[in-house]
Order: structure tokens, then sequence, then C-alpha cells
């Protein structure tokens, strides 16, 4: 295909680098669709839960599932936050600061959702892995984000490399030793 000179954006041979500025708001869109899995998935765990009775009681009631609900909630804001975070630093200091908590986002999303909507299929026994209530097709979709954009070990190889680069050439530990001595000063 060819594409009239003034059609051009950037200029010559940076498309890449238009695709790569994309990524980074796709992946916070990407992030807030997990959380509203999460949160859908953790809306029919508890329904289901406050429902059913076994043992002479409602499942809500042992202690269990209450650990598991609590823990869903937990990985639910934990995750809104880092969002909000790489949303942030987004708008601060553009995509390339922000890195390191986009490639976050990118790998604690999907992951604290899949353990939410395992739950959920779990509180629903049998029926969790049918059409019926919709979680096996959700695990699917949301199993598939963790390959999307890159795999989960390429983003962690990346987060891995930022926090040792703090370390290596002493800025990080000069930089908080620092201000553990301003911070003895004001005490």
């Amino acid at each position: 295909v060819r594409v009239p000179a003034t059609n051009m954006l950037l200029g010559e041979g940076r498309g890449f680098e238009i695709a790569q500025g994309r990524l980074g708001p796709g992946r916070i869109h990407h992030c807030m669709r997990t959380i509203g899995s999460a949160e859908v998935a953790l809306e029919k765990m508890c329904k289901r839960l406050l429902s059913r009775t076994v043992f002479g009681k409602k499942i809500a009631e042992h202690s269990v599932w209450e650990e598991r609900i609590a823990r869903a909630r937990m990985d639910i804001e934990m995750t809104r936050l880092l969002c909000l975070k790489a949303a942030d630093m987004m708008d601060k200091v553009g995509n390339k600061g922000a890195q390191n908590e986009i490639a976050m986002i990118k790998v604690a999303g999907p992951l604290a959702a899949l353990r939410i909507i395992d739950d959920a299929i779990q509180a629903h026994g049998a029926a969790g892995v049918t059409t019926d209530f919709g979680l096996a097709r959700q695990y699917a979709s949301m199993r598939t984000m963790r390959l999307a954009d890159g795999p989960d070990e390429v983003h962690n190889r990346a987060i891995a490399r930022n926090e040792f680069k703090k370390y290596r050439d002493n800025s990080y530990t000069a930089k908080v030793e620092a201000e553990r001595k301003t911070e003895g000063v004001r005490s």
C-alpha cells in the first residue's frame, strides 16, 4: 500500500514508535477491565455463598470463604491503586517514565482477577465451570490477558531489571541513606 507523504505521521520509519506510544494507555485500559472482571466475579461469589447452606449454615459463614472474600477485596483495591498510580505517572512523566508501573499492572491485574475468578468458580462448585454463570468464559478471557502485549515473564524481567538498576549504581542506596540521616536530624 502506498501512502502519500502528506499522510505520514511523525516521519518515515517511525510507525513502531507510534504503536509503542499506544501500549501504555492500552495497558491501563486492560488493567481497568481486569478490575471490573474481578468485581463481577466477587459479586457472583458473594451472592452464591450467601444463598447456599451446607452442614446447617450458609457457606459464607465458613472461615475459609471469609478469608477468600477478604483477600479478593484487598487484591482488587491494591490493583486499583497500582493502576491509578500508573495512570497518574503517565500523565506526569509520560509512558517511558511510568514503564515500570505499567509493567506491574500488566502482570498484577490479570493475576489478581484470575485468583478471584478461580475462587468464584470454586464457590459455585461444578456449576462454576458450566456456561450457566459465565465464570469459565470469564476465566478463559482473563487468562489471555497474561499473554497479550507480552507474557508475564517479559514484564517481570523488566521490573526486576529496573529494581536491580537502583542498587547497582548505588544512587538509590545513597538517596535512602541521605533520607535516613535527614530524618534522624528531625527527631
